[in-house]
């Protein structure tokens, strides 16, 4: 058995130094040649233990690290976008993290992004604390250790520092999270350690290292061990088009071997892909791996962990984050994929949102955090919205409209299906923060239900009274005419009316004040009203109560949903219209047993 460098991911807000971080770590590498230097491979950046040490010094030897950990070796495409997409059976391939983020700015939409995707992955992370440069008086000295550094600082720049600090800290904690400064760590399994650095200068970057590397051989020992002669297992970090090699995988290699001519298997959209291994081919040492002009070595074979490029057949169709596996006959290869299918495979429901995303990792974050939210999911798919999608989404948009929307992760409406999602009432929720997605969406619903709340309010037949003032009535009937004045709520044209005793007697046919005439009146208002079906001297007598004859229905909803709606005199309005009706109806207004 061999034990491999664990695989580290660097997440964070944008701008908060990401690639700052692990060009900083590259470049000590570099500079120190004769350690052995780093090594790049595809999408990754290992570092070697005698570069570790020839990095932090007495540091790793303070921390009591013996040499059983290789090394580190970071995924080199920061960001959470590259975490979910690289993924092996039970969560994220990354064994550790790295959660980078501004001291002086906190945390981001993309900070708790990241978070609450190591959270859902549950992998072990330590805060990178980032630009302690950048705090006022603090005074950079290059390369340094932290604890070095903040004992020259003047005092009240320390002040700033452990107050920035205790912000995180709180952050946190309400995340649910049990954080400290990593020297005053007293449990590395129960607490998350935040270590201050600057990436620009290098202090902080000693600690950050030998810290991983701590946690590594403290936890992860049995989870690093491989088979260095077992069938490689890996993931696809991107399919690319190579001049001169065809369509071509970059893939992180995390267990066994793989060899040249191997028999690989890999996920396509709808199918499992056999093919054969053409070349594998790893970037001379230090070249910018991301450039189609780097020159590649080849080589006959690559054990765990290591990232190369991957020449094969039939490469079109892989999707991002599909596992690798060796294929040997006789072996569950091919089951073991079709077991990680069904792993992420989606419990769809008739009616539901869509949701598209760019990778299978994505995909996956994206439909366990609706479940969360307890949206249900019509179809989830990789791949740019189409103009099927739209389709998809007007029919479940007819059945339930706040379903019929398309929830799209970091991918693009196809061209052709622009013109039908513009002439469409189809919502788009895109973009590249699932979190912001899922939020903007649940905003929107909350919206549309407070306008469909006031539609409804506006609808339903609201309590309200008036009186019939003495000496005012002006016709007997046909309509009866009166003066009034509004004693609570508000009186709408076309409201049915009934006395104290609760016996109808008509409704309201119009309003008039100064000749005007009025659709609707409210508390304090006197106006001559016209009452269609009404009797003066038979339905009322002047001086009496009139009361508005709120239908049974609108009673309980207005009970059941609108009561904070309504203000005080017509909360007491409500209740005396019911009692009214009970005198003759004793259930009158009760919720049955569905209703409660």
């Amino acid at each position: 058995m061999k034990i491999r460098s664990p695989i580290v991911s660097v997440l964070g807000h944008v701008d908060h130094g990401k690639t700052t971080l692990l060009d900083y770590i590259r470049g000590s590498g570099i500079a120190d040649k004769e350690a052995g230097g780093i090594t790049q491979h595809i999408g990754a950046t290992e570092i070697p233990i005698a570069t570790i040490n020839a990095i932090c010094g007495d540091f790793i030897k303070k921390l009591s690290i013996i040499e059983t950990i290789p090394g580190l070796f970071f995924i080199d495409t920061p960001g959470h976008a590259a975490f979910t997409s690289l993924r092996k059976r039970g969560g994220s391939l990354a064994d550790l993290a790295i959660l980078i983020l501004d001291i002086n700015e906190g945390f981001k939409p993309q900070t708790f992004e990241a978070l609450n995707i190591l959270k859902m992955y549950k992998t072990p992370f330590i805060v990178a604390a980032n630009k302690i440069d950048k705090i006022f008086g603090w005074e950079s000295t290059k390369g340094e250790s932290f604890l070095k550094s903040f004992n020259t600082q003047a005092q009240s720049t320390k002040q700033n520092l452990e107050n920035l600090i205790y912000e995180i800290v709180g952050v946190l904690h309400k995340e649910g999270f049990q954080s400290e400064r990593f020297d005053r760590v007293e449990n590395f399994g129960s607490q998350v350690s935040i270590i201050p650095i600057s990436a620009q200068s290098g202090e902080g970057i000693i600690e950050l290292i030998a810290m991983l590397l701590g946690l590594a051989q403290e936890y992860l020992t049995e989870q690093l061990q491989i088979e260095e002669s077992a069938p490689a297992k890996g993931s696809v970090l991107e399919i690319k088009e190579e001049i001169g090699l065809g369509v071509t995988i970059d893939t992180i290699i995390y267990d066994g071997i793989l060899k040249k001519d191997d028999e690989i298997l890999l996920m396509e959209k709808n199918n499992i892909l056999k093919t054969k291994v053409r070349s594998i081919l790893k970037p001379n040492p230090l070249e910018e791996i991301r450039e189609s002009k780097s020159n590649f070595q080849k080589i006959d074979e690559v054990v765990a962990a290591a990232g190369v490029k991957i020449v094969a057949p039939n490469l079109e169709n892989v999707i991002s984050g599909s596992p690798i596996r060796v294929f040997k006959e006789g072996e569950n290869s091919e089951e073991e994929i079709l077991n990680e299918l069904e792993e992420i495979a989606i419990d769809t429901d008739d009616i539901g949102v869509l949701v598209k995303a760019d990778t299978l990792g994505s995909l996956e974050a994206v439909v366990n955090l609706l479940k969360d939210l307890d949206i249900p999911i019509k179809s989830a798919d990789i791949g740019d919205v189409t103009r099927k999608d739209i389709i998809n989404a007007s029919i479940v948009a007819n059945e339930e409209s706040k379903y019929g929307v398309i929830i799209a992760f970091n991918v693009k409406v196809h061209s052709k299906a622009e013109e039908d999602l513009n002439s469409s009432e189809i919502k788009l929720f895109q973009g590249d923060v699932i979190y912001q997605i899922t939020e903007d969406y649940e905003d929107w619903i909350k919206e549309n239900e407070e306008k469909q709340k006031a539609l409804w309010m506006d609808k339903i037949i609201k309590p309200a009274k008036f009186r019939i003032i003495p000496k005012l009535i002006f016709r007997q009937s046909k309509p009866a005419i009166s003066g009034i004045e509004v004693l609570s709520g508000t009186v709408k044209q076309g409201y049915p009316i009934m006395n104290q005793e609760g016996i109808p007697i008509g409704s309201v046919e119009s309003m008039q004040d100064k000749g005007d005439n009025l659709p609707s009146i409210s508390k304090g208002q006197k106006v001559a009203m016209a009452m269609k079906e009404a009797i003066a001297g038979k339905s009322f007598e002047e001086g009496d109560t009139i009361y508005i004859n709120i239908p049974e229905k609108h009673f309980k909803i207005l009970e059941k949903e609108f009561k904070n709606k309504l203000s005080e005199d017509e909360f007491e309005t409500l209740y005396k219209i019911r009692d009214i009706n009970r005198k003759t109806n004793p259930e009158w207004g009760e919720l049955g047993l569905f209703e409660d």
